[in-house]
């Protein structure tokens, strides 16, 4: 088992947002997919970002406001978000006084690849857990 440790580990600034990608822990052979934490301070906000990865976001503290195509989407702790591949988004922190941090795992999807798509298990998913990845 490996530990991951927030505090201590080497860090980036983008704009006023402490940015920590795991790529420091040379997983990059051992893992489908990369990470990263990053912290909004409060009254704060991501610059524009968009790429060709998926992201999945975990909100680990405060109240994320993600605004994506003119539309705001508030996401508490424990709950996620996927941003889809070349969706433009900014990740606003509406506190005053609670810091904003978020785990994102992200990756290419398979299409980008050059690989076949796996096939789609929607047709075996529940109606209620389709309409919740949406």
């Amino acid at each position: 088992m490996r530990t991951f440790d927030l505090i201590t580990a080497e860090s980036l600034f983008v704009k006023d947002l402490r940015v920590v990608r795991w790529e420091q822990y040379g997983l990059d052979r051992d893992m489908p997919f990369q990470a990263m934490w990053y912290s909004v301070p409060p009254g704060s906000e991501s610059p524009v970002d968009q790429h060709p990865e998926l992201e999945l976001s975990i909100v680990v503290a405060g109240t994320a406001h993600v605004l994506v195509g003119g539309v705001v989407h508030e996401v508490t702790t424990g709950d996620a978000f996927l941003l889809g591949s070349t969706e433009a988004h900014v990740v606003q922190n509406r506190s005053a006084d609670e810091l904003l941090t978020v785990f994102s795992a992200y990756w290419m999807p398979l299409e980008a690849e050059g690989s076949e798509p796996a096939p789609s298990e929607e047709a075996d998913r529940p109606v209620e857990a389709t309409a919740a990845v949406q």
